[in-house]
């Protein structure tokens, strides 16, 4: 289940591909389904992942990189070269959990801005791997998270949009050079 496609888990000096930032528009477009899963797709999640470790990240949508595909890829464990990463092609939320929880969240679009996000506590997803094959799993706290984070840019959702409390959210986007108007608040 886990990846196969190896990348080393460190901070390469040009990362092949430029993540967008809030205020984008790249980021509010609603991904398309992947048709097929090839080399070239593969090359292009060998690109994300590059792209997520050099920026200390722990997941990444391809719309972050303005890929407009139903592509994601996580990696919880960063510091652990042993263990690999999810790419997720098409995912699909199956279940959640009823628990909810509050976890505070950042995001490689919004550098420097962490806030408080509710989202449930465990989730059932579907997918394909990177080489096309349907695959599930179950996934609590962290990863879970990290999956529905990533799952959200699919569908030009951003974290920033999930943030109940408007105070800190708007002080943290001045601080950070971000701007309110860029938020468009979703409620769960």
């Amino acid at each position: 289940m886990a990846a196969t496609i190896q990348v080393n888990k460190t901070k390469v000096k040009q990362p092949p591909l430029d993540i967008h930032t809030l205020g984008d528009r790249v980021l509010r477009q609603p991904a398309k389904r992947v048709a097929k899963v090839d080399d070239e797709l593969r090359v292009l999640v060998k690109e994300m992942l590059q792209t997520m470790y050099s920026a200390d990240g722990i997941g990444l949508a391809a719309p972050q990189v303005a890929i407009n595909k139903q592509l994601i890829v996580v990696d919880v464990d960063p510091e652990n070269a042993a263990a690999p990463p999810l790419v997720l092609v098409n995912p699909k939320i199956l279940r959640v959990s009823k628990e909810l929880a509050v976890g505070q969240e950042g995001c490689l679009s919004i550098p420097g801005v962490f806030l408080d996000v509710v989202r449930p506590a465990a989730i059932e997803v579907s997918f394909k791997d990177e080489n096309g094959r349907p695959q599930k799993i179950q996934a609590a706290d962290l990863l879970a998270r990290c999956i529905l984070h990533e799952m959200d840019h699919l569908t030009g959702v951003l974290f920033v949009d999930r943030v109940d409390n408007s105070l800190a959210l708007n002080q943290e986007l001045k601080k950070n050079g971000f701007f309110a108007k860029d938020v468009q608040p979703v409620k769960s």
